[in-house]
């Protein structure tokens, strides 16, 4: 006489699972699967798009803070190009192509050197670059370092006792204007508007006159 093998409950214990069961099992697994694929897929994306925006701010904070720090020690020193033809110490157009000379130009390596240096501004395919100038009179310019991508174009204006002009070139009466703003438009639509002094205010000194002032020599004793 044979050993009923049967559970309790009247299946066979030894019995495996249907095929319909498999089929759910692995249905179930698969959606779990493709659900976890798609939570990691976004958030390497939005990881992505996170560490991108913030090198943007990054680099926007960066260029601002160049830009002000050279505009702010522009000095009135006027400069050789390569072919040895002299130019105003400060040329600036409406586009935004900015040469001057700053000094604060350290010197961390002791090198045989001017503490000032020249340097250029421009848009070149998108990027925003600042050229540099190993010496003032008749060098080549460096590499252009990008600063800024994914510029659409740069504006700018200059300013001398309370007049804006679209562009500067040392005959409006002064070396430097005493301050300078500048548009810098994104290719997305946005823009960044910077105001800065440039040569921290800089103003040319007033022109001396050989002539007395009103009231004869006695009253200008008195005034002084």
């Amino acid at each position: 006489m044979s050993a009923d093998c049967r559970s309790p409950t009247g299946t066979d214990p030894e019995a495996g699972f249907t095929l319909v069961e498999v089929m759910i099992a692995l249905l179930i697994f698969g959606m779990i699967a493709a659900a976890g694929v798609a939570i990691l897929s976004f958030s390497v994306r939005a990881q992505a798009a996170t560490s991108a925006r913030l090198d943007d701010v990054s680099a926007v904070n960066r260029t601002l803070a160049l830009i002000a720090g050279d505009l702010g020690q522009a000095v009135d020193r006027p400069a050789r190009d390569e072919g040895g033809q002299m130019l105003p110490a400060f040329t600036g157009t409406a586009d935004g192509q900015l040469r001057f000379v700053r000094t604060g130009w350290a010197n961390i390596d002791a090198a045989p050197r001017a503490s000032a240096q020249k340097v250029a501004y421009r848009v070149e395919g998108g990027t925003l670059q600042r050229i540099a100038y190993p010496m003032i009179d008749g060098a080549a310019p460096l590499p252009p370092v990008a600063l800024l991508n994914h510029v659409a174009g740069l504006g700018a204006r200059y300013r001398l006792r309370g007049a804006w002009s679209d562009r500067w070139d040392g005959t409006q009466g002064a070396a430097l204007p005493q301050a300078a703003e500048l548009v810098i438009r994104r290719d997305n639509g946005t823009a960044l508007r910077l105001v800065v002094l440039v040569g921290t205010g800089y103003a040319p000194p007033p022109v001396a006159t050989s002539q007395p002032p009103p009231g004869g020599a006695a009253d200008a004793s008195r005034r002084f």
